[in-house]
């Protein structure tokens, strides 16, 4: 059964061309997740910043960063959203470009087109696991950061979703590689990856969970990702999915283990 990598570069152009299928996911965490302090709200509360700043977002989607805290955003902060994906810089200028604070760009993390030394933070949301070269990524964003600029990377850990990747895993083992993170940018080997950029490394995690009841969205968010399940397959898998959540009584928890590494710009590489 075919599968792609999480930072093959054809697999990203393809799943996120639009917003659709991080549409899906996004629409399972707000209707299942336990905490309910939303993930954005809470990224938003780690910012320390000054009133009067340039950030650059690196990864942007749709801008629901930005939405969902479009009332806390101070007035002196001027905002370039950016993203690999043409679509979904689109959908975020859609959602956004009528506030004169938030300015619009596609952008390769990997080459990043602003001045030495431009912004006063960048953040890079649950993006960095998808970037083939990370290394070149983050001196990138070193090169583009001020001195002591600080730099906010949110990704997962190894448990992140683990009870998704054993539902796949028992269903069909060629589907035990959907968990396999080991070798992309986690709470686990983040802090090494960052530190020869960035020092001042901190790393705070965020409390939640999700309580699944609906077998539909549980199903469709799994195969809004890297998963090609042939159509045959389908109906199969279905049977499958809705048993297991009535063997766990109706309610099937997955873990979420997610957090925000902030950290600062080195004045100098060793």
């Amino acid at each position: 059964m075919p599968h792609a990598k999480i930072d093959d570069p054809q697999y990203v152009e393809q799943q996120y061309k639009d917003s659709s299928n991080l549409d899906v996911r996004i629409a399972l965490h707000q209707r299942f997740s336990v905490n309910q302090y939303g993930w954005h709200r809470w990224v938003f509360d780690q910012f320390e910043l000054p009133s009067y700043c340039r950030i650059l977002e690196l990864g942007c989607g749709a801008g629901t960063l930005w939405l969902e805290n479009l009332e806390r955003v101070p007035a002196g902060w001027e905002i370039i959203l950016s993203d690999f994906s043409a679509g979904m810089v689109d959908e975020a200028s859609r959602n956004l470009g009528k506030h004169a604070q938030f300015q619009f760009k596609v952008i390769d993390v990997q080459s990043i087109p602003f001045e030495s030394e431009s912004f006063d933070a960048v953040i890079a949301n649950h993006m960095l696991y998808h970037v083939p070269d990370k290394s070149a990524a983050l001196a990138e964003i070193w090169k583009v950061l001020k001195p002591a600029g600080c730099f906010y990377a949110s990704t997962g850990g190894k448990r992140h979703l683990g009870e998704i990747a054993s539902l796949l895993s028992k269903f069909d083992p060629e589907l035990s590689f959907w968990g396999n993170r080991t070798d992309s940018f986690l709470l686990e080997n983040g802090d090494a990856q960052l530190s020869e950029w960035f020092t001042g490394i901190k790393l705070a995690r965020y409390e939640d969970a999700l309580e699944v009841t609906d077998v539909i969205a549980l199903v469709d968010y799994i195969l809004s990702g890297r998963i090609d399940i042939p159509a045959e397959r389908l109906p199969r898998f279905r049977e499958f999915v809705a048993h297991e959540v009535e063997a766990h009584g109706g309610v099937f928890h997955i873990t979420k283990d997610s957090g925000l590494f902030t950290s600062v710009r080195k004045e100098k590489l060793e």
